[in-house]
């Protein structure tokens, strides 16, 4: 683990974004700028911003690079389960991966019974919807309550216009969104990366409450796509203080941040206030400590991707 005083001096090299001449812009992400070699084959390029609310609010140092090497280890863990789009990582700040075609629903799979939006299980089922998303719910389940099975709660993809529209696996077929065969291999591979993510996070003292996957075809073929079981991309509590007080348990992941910008007022309209140096050395601790804890593994940063050796790394 880097030192609170390495973090601190880190925070000036924070990127937004990577320029590579040799390589055509496709677009800039929330995390990641997308480059298009001249054969087809996307590169990703991991950044330090970071993403609240829906709009980037700040940096945090080493953010980027541990999303996208938490990202590449899920990968070669779960490659068991279902294919994925990773070529390969050259570099901490860089992941090269095959050109797939996403599909237009985006797949949550919860554990628990929590949340706050209007979409949020808690939020419907408090409102007395024993059928959220077309899925049976006992009476009886209390906020932050472990669900007795994951259940998948799809929506429609943020590009696609509709973000956050609910669908029920039922809505998902009549509509032709996804054929009848191709959502079963969603919903079977879906489960089965939770429920490996689960086991993984309770080792480390974690819990995966719930987590956001994206899929795509790569040659006709189901693939995971985007990163995975991230502190962005999932949601997760300590497991310690779940047991001491499951009302309240610790976050350990983007709601963190999302805390300390509501308990300044901020709801996403206008300037944000800007996070103090010391916050920041606290947020980018506990990305590096999910890595840690789920990996096993040190957290190694890397120096910012320069381009020389990303076009070196892509001549291979």
């Amino acid at each position: 683990m880097l030192t609170h005083q390495q973090l601190l001096a880190a925070i000036p090299l924070a990127i937004d974004s990577v320029d590579v001449p040799a390589l055509g812009r496709k677009y800039a992400g929330k995390v990641r700028d997308m480059y298009v070699r001249p054969d087809g084959a996307r590169v990703l390029i991991t950044t330090d911003r970071i993403s609240a609310f829906d709009i980037v609010l700040g940096l945090i140092p080493c953010k980027g690079q541990t999303l996208n090497q938490l990202s590449a280890w899920w990968f070669e863990q779960t490659g068991d389960i279902v294919a994925n789009h990773v070529i390969s990582v050259p570099d901490p700040n860089v992941m090269i991966v095959r050109e797939a075609m996403p599909l237009p629903v985006e797949v949550v799979v919860r554990g628990y019974i929590t949340g706050v939006t209007k979409t949020s299980l808690w939020t419907l089922y408090a409102a007395g919807e024993r059928q959220p998303y077309g899925i049976e719910l006992p009476d009886g389940l209390r906020k932050n309550d472990a669900l007795p099975e994951p259940i998948i709660t799809p929506t429609t993809k943020a590009e696609a216009g509709g973000h956050d529209e609910r669908l029920t696996r039922e809505e998902i077929l009549v509509k032709r969104l996804i054929e009848p065969a191709l959502w079963e291999q969603v919903e079977h591979a879906a489960v089965a990366l939770f429920r490996r993510g689960q086991a993984v996070a309770l080792k480390a003292g974690l819990i995966l409450v719930d987590t956001k996957y994206e899929f795509g075809l790569i040659d006709g073929k189901l693939a995971v796509i985007d990163e995975m079981h991230t502190p962005d991309s999932s949601r997760y509590w300590t497991a310690s203080s779940y047991a001491a007080n499951a009302a309240a348990p610790e976050n350990f992941d983007k709601e963190f941040l999302r805390e300390w910008f509501a308990a300044q007022g901020y709801r996403g309209d206008g300037p944000p206030p800007k996070m103090p140096d010391d916050f920041v050395a606290q947020v980018a601790a506990r990305y590096i400590g999910a890595y840690e804890q789920l990996t096993g593994q040190t957290f190694m940063p890397g120096q910012q991707p320069a381009a020389e050796r990303i076009a070196k790394s892509l001549e291979r």
